[in-house]
């Protein structure tokens, strides 16, 4: 390529054209050699913003990086935020700030480059399909400090990083974390069945009578995907988020009409397992469905049932996967609950550039320590893995 690059900062998705924005890599699902992330589609972005979900008034304004050549062709992207808070993100710098600010330093306002509310893995070093990446990925990385500079802030973050682009921030000064999740990996698997049959007996016997449980009561599942998600379910799974979500969080973050944008763009990327009594469904679950994944986000109930959520979540999910063919599912943040439900330790990465230096060495010395707890606490959460002892190694 020899056109010149530049770097531009685009507030509104909207501003984007989705058509230039399905160039890029695993924000589309046809001829991309990266898997379709829905997380990074143009569809799900620009609902957040769109909905009032993600916008200045909630302390996130769009600061979204795209890469150009000269005659305006976007050939790479990395969605972010400013942002005046941490809230959303699943990966906490509350101590950051605080430490800062005391220091009498300034940490807000900072560059939050992720997928608003969705603690999910995924591609952020985007690049258009059929351009060499790791020269882009750089360039986008660099520019990405060259903005914090300009700017006068604190810090940018770049959370959920796949293991692929975790070493270019790397390479570029970024400081590296990480974190933990569960996730449930098809070994090609048939069926449910086939799966517990991997896992010790006493395990085993414990899952089959937790499923006969969730669903005593008279309780039925349905898997709602496509023209089933209509605005009357969506109206029911809301009720569903806003009750638990507001006893979870206090304030849920995503708005009514969020839902409503999704199931008019991506209808066919989503799937609700909804659980229903005496004719009423009292509780859902939403997924999001990638190119070889499927993504767990939230849930919510209006009636509580034994075991009822870990079978809309994490049992239910494992059986579309598997009869889908997917590859993985991952459950969203934190949960050690999920390892006994055949969900593994998966070890998941962020990237910082911090633009103070006493910051910045105080935050790596810190995370050099923090990696290491990581670590060990992986090794120490596989040895309890519900498999028969060799049937299953740590996923990192």
């Amino acid at each position: 390529m020899t056109d010149e690059l530049s770097i531009r900062v685009e507030r509104s998705f909207t501003a984007i054209s989705p058509e230039s924005w399905s160039r890029l890599s695993g924000a589309s699902k046809s001829g991309m050699t990266l898997a379709y992330n829905p997380f990074v589609s143009h569809a799900f972005l620009s609902s957040l913003e769109e909905s009032g979900s993600a916008s200045v008034e909630t302390g996130w304004l769009g600061h979204h990086l795209l890469l150009e050549t000269e005659r305006g062709e976007l050939i790479g992207a990395l969605p972010g935020y400013l942002k005046s808070h941490s809230q959303g993100e699943y990966v906490f710098d509350h101590g950051w700030a605080d430490a800062f600010e005391r220091a009498g330093g300034r940490y807000y306002p900072k560059l939050q480059c992720s997928i608003p509310f969705t603690p999910a893995t995924g591609p952020r070093l985007l690049v258009a399909e059929g351009l060499q990446r790791l020269p882009i990925q750089s360039a986008i990385a660099e520019s990405l400090k060259e903005v914090v500079r300009r700017l006068g802030i604190s810090s940018a973050h770049v959370t959920f990083v796949p293991d692929e682009e975790i070493g270019v921030f790397e390479m570029d000064g970024y400081l590296h974390r990480t974190d933990q999740q569960f996730h449930f990996i098809n070994d090609g698997y048939a069926n449910h069945e086939e799966f517990l049959e991997t896992l010790a007996s006493r395990k085993r016997k414990a899952l089959r009578k937790e499923r006969r449980a969730a669903l005593e009561n008279g309780i039925s599942i349905d898997w709602l995907t496509g023209r089933g998600l209509t605005e009357r379910i969506w109206d029911q799974f809301f009720k569903f988020y806003m009750d638990t979500g507001g006893r979870k969080w206090g304030r849920p973050y995503l708005t009514r009409r969020f839902y409503s944008l999704i199931g008019e763009r991506m209808a066919d990327d989503i799937l609700l397992v909804m659980a229903k009594r005496d004719g009423r469904y009292i509780a859902g679950a939403i997924n999001f469905i990638g190119g070889d994944t499927l993504y767990g986000r939230h849930w919510g109930c209006v009636e509580d049932h034994p075991f009822l959520h870990f079978e809309v979540c994490y049992h239910q999910a494992i059986d579309f996967a598997l009869s889908k063919g997917l590859k993985r599912v991952e459950a969203g943040a934190q949960g050690e609950h999920k390892l006994a439900r055949g969900y593994l330790p998966v070890t998941t990465h962020s990237a910082h550039y911090v633009a103070h230096a006493g910051l910045r060495r105080a935050i790596g010395d810190y995370l050099a320590r923090e990696r290491a707890d990581v670590e060990q606490m992986s090794e120490v959460l596989s040895e309890h893995s519900p498999f028969r002892k060799g049937e299953r190694q740590q996923e990192d």
